[in-house]
């Protein structure tokens, strides 16, 4: 289509105005792509692309529809992370921030799944299969994000603080999932 008319429609990927070191938050503002915020929400970004690989490899519905919600509920809190203190009822006009209920749920989700199986009680080596291998990844991507959030409110930079309370929970949550994924499976003992 070379109409000048789809031209108008469509964007560019790139925008240039990151090449100085610097990126935008969600409804203004600009910060260094090394800070404490740009850290917190990239991680979570990656944790959500790595749930997408164990979606992908996954053979279970019930894994995968986890996963996908999940994804979705990490979609929301990068965007939460990448929201200017000052802005942050902008956020909440739009999204929904981490609530008590959410973190409720992750615990429910943990309970449910532990009841139908039998967790290992020695430490495992993750490899079990390719969607758990992926699983156990997501799981420490998560640990990296809880540990660039506490960063942000070591330094008052935290907004709400259920969020690290969730990616605590959602750690957990991916240990016992990847467990799940490979119940039918013999475990390898890490030692």
């Amino acid at each position: 289509m070379s109409s000048s008319t789809s031209d108008d429609y469509r964007k560019k990927v790139y925008t240039k105005f990151g090449d100085s070191g610097e990126t935008s938050l969600l409804y203004g503002g600009r910060i260094s792509k090394n800070s404490p915020n740009t850290e917190a929400y990239g991680i979570t970004d990656e944790a959500v692309s790595v749930m997408g690989l164990a979606r992908a490899m996954t053979s279970d519905e019930r894994v995968n529809d986890m996963l996908r919600q999940l994804q979705r509920e990490l979609f929301t809190i990068a965007a939460e992370l990448a929201t200017d203190p000052g802005k942050y009822e902008l956020f909440q006009q739009h999204f929904k921030p981490v609530t008590e209920e959410m973190v409720t749920s992750l615990e429910q989700a943990i309970d449910s799944l532990e009841e139908e199986f039998e967790m290992p009680k020695v430490f495992i080596l993750p490899g079990g299969s390719q969607a758990s291998a992926a699983i156990d990844l997501a799981r420490c991507v998560i640990r990296t994000a809880e540990r660039r959030v506490v960063a942000m409110a070591e330094q008052d930079m935290l907004t709400n603080g259920l969020i690290m309370t969730y990616l605590n929970r959602l750690g957990d949550l991916l240990f016992v999932l990847a467990r799940y994924e490979d119940r039918a499976i013999p475990i390898e003992r890490a030692t």
